[in-house]
């Protein structure tokens, strides 16, 4: 069975789909949250340009369709982040990772383990994602590391520089 390119909806600063390509797209694959009680799937901005770029969905604002480019400059608006916060998503997805948004705990990014996902393991990390030229204190890093601690994950941190080149940091807690 070829893959159906289906529609989600673009409302503000929320993209969803009731389409049954969405929900076979969340079984197998863990794209998007359900919300309204199983009505309808919900995507962050990055799971959204993720599947348009590999051809998944084509997002549909006011009954037209959104270019690309377009969609860039939007989510661009709604997150100021989302161009690095997008290749980190990009780049962890596409290494066989779910990676899910982290907005309750203050991050940007929550990672499951290859072989778990939502509803059936715990993510491993939490993210944070940052230009190269961000420079930040040691109390910053000391309240992610506090999060990450607190949520029982350990923290990544994300570093993309000019070449859109991502280096990740992993800090976890050792008992010596």
């Amino acid at each position: 069975m070829a893959n159906k390119l289906f529609k989600v909806h673009l409302l503000k600063e929320i993209v969803t789909s009731n389409s049954p390509e969405a929900f076979l797209l969340h079984d197998k694959s863990g794209f998007g949250e359900p919300v309204n009680d199983n009505e309808k799937i919900q995507y962050s901005l990055s799971e959204a340009m993720y599947l348009v770029e590999k051809g998944k969905i084509e997002v549909i604002q006011k009954n037209k369709k959104v270019p690309k480019k377009d969609l860039i400059k939007k989510f661009q608006r709604i997150d100021k982040k989302f161009q690095i916060k997008y290749l980190a998503y990009k780049d962890l997805r596409t290494k066989g990772y779910i990676v899910k948004t982290a907005l309750k705990f203050g991050a940007d990014f929550r990672v499951y383990p290859k072989g778990s996902r939502p509803g059936k393991g715990h993510a491993k990390w939490i993210v944070f994602v940052e230009h190269e030229s961000k420079r930040f204190t040691w109390h910053e890093f000391s309240a992610k590391n506090r999060v990450a601690h607190s949520t029982k994950k350990n923290l990544l941190i994300a570093i993309v520089d000019e070449e859109s080149d991502i280096t990740y940091y992993e800090v976890s807690w050792i008992k010596p």
